[in-house]
């Protein structure tokens, strides 16, 4: 065989998409205890146990846990385009650059291919993970609204497609948002000395402002820089092991 020959994708990714379903209860009860709050009067759950019979006993069992649509969908699009983009995205930035290059042949610049391509990839999967996390934190069936320590929308989701259109239509990409605000003269001549007034029309915040501001790209985008920094780290921790002869790289 030769050692640019590239095994076929749908093992890889059918064994990582049947783990990611199985295990997507566990996935759901550690974003809620992230996200509730750490005010013991307003806590929720008092651990993972507590968390996972309260969620299968109010929101619909082992069926409402698994196959409810707000929670499914995601599960199986999040666990299918993170193997896929993983192990299809470096030979296709290879290819694309006219390099022929294996793991075998040349384990440094394949290293520096699935950098690449995990830094590409997140393009494409940060998004989903992010509306994923979205719906995980909204409750269903007869549970109670789920107190967390920030700031949830208080109308829930309707699916996939109605929470990518909220957060890009009702968030904002610059948050917190910064005012400069412009001071101007008192005129009443009984006060003392110069003071300065603020009115509603002296605050500044339409300058230099763009449509990306004003969506919410950057909030399905959150933590991409960190999630950047990490591949970096784990790309420069690779050196020691590729001159162990262990060779590869993996993604965070």
């Amino acid at each position: 065989m030769s050692p640019f020959h590239q095994p076929p994708l749908i093992l890889p990714v059918a064994s990582h998409l049947i783990t990611g379903f199985l295990l997507s209860p566990l996935d759901l009860v550690r974003t809620r205890l992230i996200v509730q709050s750490y005010t013991s009067r307003y806590r929720t759950y008092t651990g993972p146990v507590d968390a996972l019979s309260q969620i299968l006993r109010d929101e619909g069992g082992l069926k409402g846990i698994y196959f409810h649509p707000h929670l499914f969908i995601p599960t199986i699009i999040d666990n299918a385009l993170r193997p896929i983009v993983s192990l299809a995205f470096p030979s296709i930035l290879a290819g694309y650059l006219g390099m022929q290059i294996s793991e075998e042949t040349n384990p440094w610049a394949w290293a520096c291919m699935e950098l690449g391509g995990s830094c590409l990839g997140l393009l494409i999967t940060l998004p989903f993970e992010t509306i994923r996390r979205r719906l995980q934190v909204q409750v269903r069936g007869t549970a109670k609204p789920l107190k967390g320590c920030v700031e949830l929308r208080p109308a829930p989701y309707n699916g996939i497609v109605d929470a990518f259109w909220h957060i890009l239509t009702e968030e904002r990409s610059d948050l917190p948002i910064k005012r400069r605000i412009r001071k101007r003269r008192g005129s009443q001549a009984s006060l003392k000395g110069r003071e300065w007034a603020v009115s509603n029309d002296d605050v500044d915040v339409g300058e230099g402002e763009s449509w990306f501001r004003h969506s919410g790209i950057g909030q399905l985008y959150r933590g991409l820089g960190m999630r950047l920094g990490a591949s970096a780290i784990v790309f420069c921790l690779a050196f020691f092991s590729v001159e162990e002869g262990d060779g590869g790289w993996a993604e965070i």
